[in-house]
């Protein structure tokens, strides 16, 4: 896998190096848009209404709307004054008890890997996690963004979840009914319908249905008729012909041994 961030993972004496790699594939199919008349893949321009022009990257500025058609206009450079540098370490403030965090707190997932000379430390750390059930609060920059985030144990590897602030998190209390009497039998009725559903969690028991039927469609279309094929662009290198049916099955195979 390849490595998104590298650096040590530390609290109180303690420092393992580290890499941080992505833990899920996202499954979603994604399309280019073409050109119908000739199939050439087409590019995202930024139009200006206003003078009814395609606007070259140099004129272009970032701004921060605060009221309709309001906005203050920022530099990259006043961007670069406020962000913070890049972190070598995640180090861990806090031991909590996963168990206090609500899952709406939880953002995206990642595994950190153990570098050369930290394996002992690291599955030190990921053993007493997870025998404890607990996970390290840590801060640290990725991609000039500060993250919150939590480093627990999994299946005896380390894994670090993105956490939401408290401040991005929307209240439910405009959501939830106002509280009024609900009879003793809807009840007994409520709690008897969920008993019988009730299983162990089996991550492999749900698929995408729709993915998995739409990678039979492109398979099936590539084998009744050759892909379309967009102009060569002058200055572009031509790329070898793709197996497009033996990538299709591969796909297909990775879905279905994951299920």
């Amino acid at each position: 896998m390849q490595g998104i961030w590298s650096g040590t993972i530390s609290f109180s004496l303690v420092a393992i190096p580290v890499e941080l790699v992505k833990a899920v594939e996202p499954g979603r199919i994604s399309f280019r848009m073409l050109h119908s008349e000739d199939f050439s893949p087409l590019a995202r321009r930024m139009f200006c209404p206003k003078d009814d022009v395609m606007v070259p990257p140099e004129e272009i500025i970032r701004g921060y709307e605060i009221a309709p058609e309001r906005y203050i206009p920022i530099t990259d450079e006043e961007l670069e004054s406020v962000s913070p540098e890049r972190s070598r370490t995640i180090e861990i403030v806090d031991f909590i008890d996963m168990k206090e965090v609500d899952p709406i707190y939880f953002d995206h997932p990642y595994y950190l890997v153990p570098l050369k000379g930290g394996e002992k430390s690291y599955r030190l750390l990921a053993e007493v996690m997870g025998r404890t059930n607990m996970a390290g609060l840590a801060k640290f920059v990725l991609a000039e963004r500060e993250y919150l985030v939590a480093v627990k144990s999994t299946e005896g590897a380390l894994a670090v979840t993105t956490l939401h602030y408290s401040e991005e998190i929307l209240s439910a209390d405009d959501i939830a009914p106002k509280a009024g009497t609900i009879e003793a039998e809807a009840k007994s009725r409520m709690k008897k319908s969920i008993k019988t559903m009730m299983a162990d969690f089996n991550p492999g028991k749900y698929a995408d249905e729709r993915r998995e039927k739409l990678l039979e469609l492109l398979k099936r279309k590539a084998q009744e008729k050759a892909p379309v094929e967009a102009p060569v662009i002058e200055g572009e290198e031509e790329e070898g012909p793709i197996d497009l049916v033996a990538a299709l099955e591969d796909i297909m195979r990775k879905v279905k041994k994951s299920r």
